[in-house]
């Protein structure tokens, strides 16, 4: 009768461990998953601010550049700028 209580005892304690095994299993599972999870969003924001300075510094360059093209981009978007500022109709007010 003894031997057969150890061995349920056993038993019980090694079903115990592999549970015990399968938890610390599943936690580093879903711990690699959130990892990969905020490596791509940390992915998808640096790439957004690596574009977003890759964008002004090109901006930059266009506004100081004396290039014909730019000049004449420069002169349309100040007209287009004035001819929003005038009225529609002439008894209306302009736009500050």
């Amino acid at each position: 009768m003894r031997d057969k209580l150890r061995k349920w005892m056993w038993l019980f304690l090694l079903v115990l461990l592999a549970l015990q095994v399968y938890a610390v299993r599943e936690l580093l599972a879903a711990f690699a998953i959130f990892i990969l999870g905020f490596a791509a969003i940390a992915l998808c924001v640096g790439s957004l601010y690596l574009m977003h300075k890759s964008w002004e510094a090109g901006v930059s360059w266009a506004v100081r550049s004396k290039h014909p093209i730019f000049l004449a981009a420069r002169r349309s978007v100040g007209a287009l700028e004035d001819l929003a500022r005038r009225p529609f109709r002439p008894d209306s007010e302009p736009a500050s």
